[in-house]
């Protein structure tokens, strides 16, 4: 018992135990049956300590602290264009958006910075309401209210984490169209070059290879992201990496003597870190810009790097692995040649020629333009440190943009293109190829009228498109996010295995803009705008990037094998083929259409509506089930005819 206790284990001082309201607080109080009456005596001065004291946790801000003038009084750092009169504050567009999307704020008045009244492109203002936009049918039949509140509230509070250290830039709206030959360019190269990797050099790609083959053999993940509990995970971190090294400088000695020579004096990691450095953004440089290549060997680099990033693990290797991305732009502001960026003529020089329904004295005449151009800027632009070589391969480097565009961005354009040719936006010109859909109904998890039907696929196109458009500025701040010393992972099962789950804010904050510009664009909204980023659906944001840079392999094929539909009816025996089986080529090529439009957007692919129904990735995951159900499909053997192999070919 407490009083039988030695007296030699009492406290020598005469100080009483602290009493608050004539009580002792002491262990026999604290044991007894009126225990719920004490309190501490210290307890209230230590809420008026923590009244007074300022904060200064990570997601903690100052109340006092004032908003800088002329910025969205939301996420601070983006110049404010809209002003709302009853809130009496200033926002950005994004951020207005997001707060003003329903309730008693919706009916809000805004007025643009200027003072002109702005035109608002919510749902209210295209005469579709809320809760219109967010019914499964045209009879009325919702989806889950509880579900779509809450996907409205996750992303709203998304929105609100990510305002104070979201991307930083002079702005946040994409660029239009790209500047077409003899107009004046602008800033639109300016800007885009920001995000444009510099192309890979012959002795570059050498080194490119002998990474790929240290990354074939390496087990870095296998090794790493496992639950064990022997050693622990920094030092296994450390020696995967520094046996990757030793890899590495082994095969760099088999191809260059003299430079493997160095790597392996005392065997120091650290005096060689700059060639690690070099080596390792090669490959982050080169699948950027080739998103097919290192499909398996890519994941084990970034998590090797992101690993690295660890403040432990950073001071067990001595050096960092990471350094940032090399771009056009950075290589042209190094050698004050930005000024190229600028010149009207770039846009001859960067230009795509496209051979198709063009005569063969057309073609060389603009590629003649075209060197001439690159050949004149190099002269003009050559400086100390930066040669004609280096200017070319700049320009190569925007050249391989515009490829990239043509590859990925392109093709939903021309679906876009097919919707609004071979489809009425509100009523179908033949029930056969109406739009509607019904949930259970063809495995379709939604209920569609034909008006809903298509918006749902016109607007999910149009994200995609620009999506893909800033994909090299979404590649970046994804690498920003992975990277990061700040932001930890996770190591967590979500269902397909174990995978790394991290928060990623710059890459979020960027896609709540293009998704704001996709819904100016489109009017009104259908289904959910909720976006999975963190979460069982997409871990990080590498597995975003990889999601939506597989769109080309989808929309591509279909593409294709619709354009090579006119040539194939050119031959007699597949003629009658296409017109018994069909009626008509363009029958056919309707129906094609058709059963993509409703069941590529139908909202299945997965057995609830928070994986895929209606939301953001939802919408891709719906348009992978339908081409994974595209051999039970009647016109498969059209797809076959026109050179079709599958949708992770060669196109």
């Amino acid at each position: 018992m407490v009083g039988n206790a030695p007296s030699n284990n009492v406290v020598e001082n005469d100080t009483k135990p602290p009493t608050r309201c004539g009580v002792a607080f002491s262990l026999e109080n604290i044991l007894s049956d009126n225990h719920d009456t004490l309190e501490h005596p210290g307890l209230k001065q230590q809420e008026l300590d923590a009244l007074t004291t300022t904060a200064e946790g990570w997601d903690e801000e100052s109340a006092n602290r004032a908003t800088t003038e002329g910025f969205c009084v939301e996420c601070e750092d983006q110049p404010a264009q809209l002003s709302c009169k009853e809130c009496e504050d200033d926002y950005c567009e994004v951020c207005f958006a997001a707060q003003h999307r329903k309730g008693t704020r919706k009916k809000h008045t805004v007025t643009s910075i200027s003072g002109s009244p702005a035109r608002r492109t919510d749902k209210a203002s295209n005469g579709v309401s809320s809760a219109t936009a967010k019914t499964s049918d045209g009879g009325g039949k919702r989806d889950d209210a509880d579900e779509i509140e809450a996907d409205v509230e996750m992303e709203n509070a998304e929105l609100d984490k990510i305002a104070a250290k979201s991307v930083a830039g002079p702005s946040m709206e994409l660029l239009g169209a790209q500047p077409t030959i003899g107009t004046a360019v602008g800033e639109w190269f300016v800007e885009r070059a920001k995000y444009i990797p510099l192309r890979l050099t012959l002795i570059e790609r050498k080194y490119l290879r002998l990474l790929d083959a240290a990354l074939q053999v390496s087990e870095y993940t296998d090794k790493i992201d496992t639950l064990s509990f022997g050693i622990s995970k920094a030092k296994r971190i450390v020696h995967q990496i520094r046996e990757l090294c030793a890899i590495l400088s082994g095969l760099v000695l088999s191809a260059d003597y003299k430079l493997g020579q160095e790597l392996f004096v005392d065997r120091d990691f650290q005096r060689n870190a700059e060639f690690y450095q070099e080596i390792f953004e090669l490959g982050r440089r080169h699948k950027i810009m080739n998103p097919d290549k290192m499909r398996t060997t890519y994941g084990k680099l970034i998590y090797l790097l992101q690993d690295s990033q660890s403040p432990e693990v950073r001071d067990m290797l001595s050096f960092s692995c990471v350094r940032p991305i090399r771009t056009v732009y950075g290589v042209l502001e190094q050698h004050s040649a930005l000024g190229l960026l600028r010149d009207d003529l770039i846009s001859v020089a960067t230009k795509e020629i496209n051979p198709d329904g063009r005569s063969r004295r057309d073609i060389q005449k603009d590629i003649k333009s075209k060197e001439r151009a690159i050949e004149t800027l190099a002269i003009r632009y050559q400086r100390e440190g930066l040669n004609q070589e280096q200017v070319r391969q700049c320009l190569y480097s925007i050249g391989d943009n515009h490829a990239f565009l043509r590859t990925n961005r392109d093709p939903c354009d021309r679906m876009i293109h097919y919707l609004k040719t071979y489809f009425h936006p509100t009523q179908p010109k033949d029930l056969k190829y109406s739009l509607a859909i019904r949930s259970g109904k063809g495995g379709a998890r939604l209920s569609h009228d034909h008006a809903k039907q298509y918006a749902y696929v016109l607007q999910s196109l149009t994200l995609w498109r620009e999506i893909l458009h800033d994909m090299f500025r979404l590649w970046s701040l994804a690498g920003q996010d992975l990277l990061s010393e700040t932001v930890p992972y996770r190591l967590r099962d979500t269902g397909q295995g174990l995978n790394r789950v991290q928060a990623s804010p710059k890459t979020l904050r960027m896609m709540h803009t293009i998704l704001h510009r996709a819904q100016q664009s489109v009017g009104s909204w259908v289904g959910s705008s909720a976006i999975h980023m963190g979460d069982h659906n997409v871990p990080n944001a590498l597995m975003f990037i990889d999601k939506y840079s597989q769109i080309y392999r989808i929309l591509l094929p279909i593409c294709n094998t619709l354009l090579q539909i006119p040539s194939l009816s050119d031959k007699p025996a597949l003629r009658s083929y296409i017109e018994d089986e069909f009626g008509s080529t363009d029958n056919c090529l309707r129906e094609i259409l058709c059963d993509f439009f409703r069941h590529g957007f139908d909202g299945s692919g997965a057995d609830n509506f928070f994986d895929a129904g209606s939301c953001i990735d939802g919408r891709l995951t719906s348009a992978w089930n339908w081409c994974a159900q595209l051999e039970k499909k009647r016109y498969v053997y059209v797809f076959l005819l026109a050179g079709f192999v599958g949708f992770d070919g060669e196109w």
